[in-house]
């Protein structure tokens, strides 16, 4: 216990910073993923090209040499952003790619029928997508979003590798230190699972209240 006692301050600014890149990387991730949804079943064929090659590359791309690209490529073409910032783009982008491909397969359960009767009306793509048919496909797949934003979760602790401050990166300060490093996992794996529980829980909670009866 005291592992934790003596160093709160320490795991507090890891599992702080850990929540950081998690938020913002989620919201970023959400954004792009509808983004690159919409452009896969755009009728414009270099939007589904663009987006096509968008979820390709990202999808079998390592997330680690993903980190290397943004944070060492991204300053050689003047690009100058905190080393936190270049995180939550790596991971956002990378995970924007499995948000695409989940907002996608809800897409196709909505009825086509509904589409067309709403370009009936006179409404456009744009409003079609986004009054009628993401949200409808949104509240079909609230279930592999958040476990795909798990996922981003845990994938942070790759930033700590790049001097960003994130929960994981706490056991080498900790084990300079000469604690049991045992004891610095246990209490760095309850961080995480807090963190993933509260994101399950939140996610439940919405599926409960808006997601689709099965």
């Amino acid at each position: 216990m005291n592992v934790l006692t003596d160093n709160f301050s320490t795991y507090g600014k890891g599992f702080l910073g850990t929540v950081e890149l998690t938020v913002y990387a989620s919201l970023l991730a959400l954004a792009l993923g509808f983004l690159m949804a919409s452009f896969r079943v755009a009728p414009i064929g270099s939007l589904r090209l663009f987006g096509t090659a968008w979820v390709t590359v990202l999808r079998n791309t390592p997330l680690t040499l993903l980190f290397f690209a943004v944070l060492l490529g991204l300053p050689r073409f003047g690009l100058a952003l905190s080393f936190q910032l270049f995180a939550v783009l790596a991971l956002g982008c990378y995970t924007s790619a499995f948000i695409c491909e989940a907002l996608r397969s809800g897409i196709n359960t909505v009825p086509r029928g509904q589409g067309e009767a709403a370009r009936s009306l006179g409404m456009s793509f744009g409003q079609t997508l986004a009054t009628v048919v993401l949200p409808q496909a949104f509240r079909s797949v609230i279930a592999p979003v958040g476990s795909t934003l798990i996922a981003l979760a845990k994938n942070s602790a790759i930033a700590g590798a790049f001097s960003v401050t994130e929960l994981l990166g706490t056991y080498r300060t900790l084990s300079e230190l000469g604690y049991n490093i045992i004891w610095t996992f246990v209490w760095i794996a309850l961080g995480y699972l807090i963190i993933t529980l509260t994101i399950s829980a939140l996610f439940n909670l919405m599926e409960k209240r808006w997601g689709v009866a099965r």
